[in-house]
């Protein structure tokens, strides 16, 4: 790295940046399907040795009964996090049938849609409701797209760096406010840059051919089994990923929280003709939430989400409206199947070190031209990006990858030195140039990887992927855990299953009624 700490200060215009700025707070939430030895998706019920899928804190279920997600607490040490996330592995893998693995792609097993079991969670108003959602994104979407798996990067600035922050920018409204506003740029700046990232990690080049069937893609054969695109990064993001068409016009803005509050909550009350002709009901029974464009704020499909903290009960953007935003989450990152836990320390020193350059630089409002010509270059990314050639736009502006990856990985070694400023190690200038690395080499990219094993081993996409799951599986499983560890996450389980019950007891209003006024609020 060969900027000076000075020229970093004045990149982004700062007269010092202390020593506990760079004590990001993270979290991760992993997600993984449950299979069986034999590649297929579990059709056995949540382990009760979990614990509730409702209420447990670090293990629950996300669309799918066999769709597992992991979740850290928050940690300002990055060994720490990644160190309880290998744990929450160990114990589940304790707990799984003994022909089940854990399916380490972010495309799923060969399924077909009638087999993927919707996650339950309880008899309570609120876990009916959840089940209900998850029907209502199948009656929708199908299913299939639900059951991808990915990473999400939860992400927040230390509480003590806000007020300096904000006085040194000189800003004379309340802490929250300049928070909220400051989150806001960061978001806009990481749509902007965000295909960097799918260039740089994407791991989905590939798919099984049952995944498409019925649908219609330019996807090619690889094989009699799996479905490709040469240059392709992060399928999972495309048209056969998180997509959805009737969002697909909904122009949501990052400007102003207020504004994007009501975009969600305009977008949540309005009746959409197509889902209105599917009733909320069917031969008696709730099959969606509501006919609305969005069932809830979380049915909108976004690379990255202002998040509040909330409270039991509370509804998003009414805790949006009330404290602001407190962190981002970042949504736009494939497991690595290279990696056991789908993500390593390079890879989030990495992320911090792009985040804070969103942060810290400077961050022009956005408007619906430049919003759909983000959508652009994120689709063409997802299926050329290892063309280094490709063509996106900036401001109108034709550029390739190539030239505009290069600028970038060059304007974030002002970020990767204020973080480095007071270790020994570089360890996040390190992980820069490995990035850095990725563009000189497009192969060293995760879907590089995975396509040149894949052709050089005569591997179909299932057969690496179940060939990666096993070991990964053996690595996790032949380590054991710690006492104290197993003592608390073995509590958890129990704490959240007694939780559950409370829950149910505690309902007082038919579940009709309960929809009733949630969809009302």
């Amino acid at each position: 790295m060969t900027k000076q700490y000075s020229d970093c200060l004045q990149r982004y215009q700062l007269t010092e940046f202390p020593r506990h700025w760079g004590r990001i707070h993270r979290g991760i939430e992993k997600e993984s399907l449950r299979v069986s030895s034999a590649g297929k998706i579990s059709q056995a019920s949540h382990p009760q040795a979990l614990g509730s899928a409702l209420t447990n804190p670090y293990i629950t279920t996300d669309f799918s009964e066999a769709l597992l997600e992991f979740i850290t607490p928050v940690h300002e040490d990055i060994d720490s996090c990644l160190k309880e996330l290998e744990e929450i592995h160990r114990f589940t893998l304790q707990h799984l049938q003994d022909d089940e693995l854990l399916w380490m792609a972010s495309m799923p097993c060969p399924l077909e849609e009638e087999a993927i079991p919707i996650a339950r969670y309880g008899s309570s108003n609120i876990g009916r409701m959840k089940t209900l959602y998850r029907r209502g994104l199948t009656l929708r979407y199908g299913s299939l797209m639900q059951v991808i798996s990915g990473i999400h990067y939860n992400f927040s600035m230390p509480e003590e760096f806000w007020p300096e922050f904000q006085r040194l920018k000189g800003h004379s409204g309340s802490l929250q406010e300049f928070r909220t506003d400051s989150y806001l740029h960061l978001i806009r700046n990481f749509h902007r840059y965000s295909w960097l990232l799918i260039f740089l990690f994407g791991a989905s080049p590939a798919a099984c051919k049952c995944f498409a069937r019925g649908r219609q893609h330019d996807l090619q054969d690889f094989d009699e089994n799996s479905l490709y695109l040469p240059n392709a990064t992060c399928l999972r993001m495309g048209n056969l990923g998180y997509k959805s068409e009737a969002q697909d016009s909904l122009f949501v803005c990052y400007n102003e929280l207020d504004t994007y509050i009501e975009c969600l909550h305009q977008a949540i009350h309005t009746p959409y003709s197509e889902y209105e002709k599917l009733g909320q009901k069917k031969d008696g029974q709730y099959q969606q939430i509501n006919t609305n464009l969005l069932q809830l704020e979380n049915e909108f499909y976004s690379t990255i989400r202002p998040k509040p903290s909330l409270k039991s009960g509370q509804r998003p953007l009414d805790a949006l409206r009330s404290t602001g935003i407190e962190y981002i989450e970042v949504r736009a990152l494939d497991l690595n199947p290279y990696l056991p836990l789908g993500i390593d320390a390079e890879q989030i020193r990495f992320l911090d070190t792009f985040l804070l350059h969103c942060l810290l630089a400077e961050s022009p409002v956005c408007d619906q031209r430049e919003f759909f010509e983000v959508a652009s270059n994120i689709g063409k990314v997802v299926e050329q990006g290892r063309d280094l050639q490709l063509q996106l736009k900036e401001a109108d502006q034709q550029r390739t990858l190539q030239d505009w990856a290069a600028e970038l990985l060059t304007d974030l070694e002002h970020t990767a030195a204020l973080l480095d400023a007071d270790k020994a190690d570089g360890a996040y200038g390190a992980a820069l140039e490995a990035q850095q690395a990725k563009l000189a080499n497009p192969d060293l990219t995760p879907s590089g990887r995975m396509l040149r094993e894949m052709e050089e081993n005569g591997l179909s996409f299932f057969e690496l992927a179940m060939d990666k799951s096993r070991q990964h599986q053996q690595l996790l499983a032949n380590n054991g855990l710690d006492q104290a560890t197993l003592n608390r996450l073995e509590t958890a389980g129990r704490e959240s299953l007694e939780k559950q019950r409370q829950i149910e007891a505690a309902d007082e209003i038919s579940f009709e009624e309960f929809l009733r006024q949630w969809n009302d609020r």
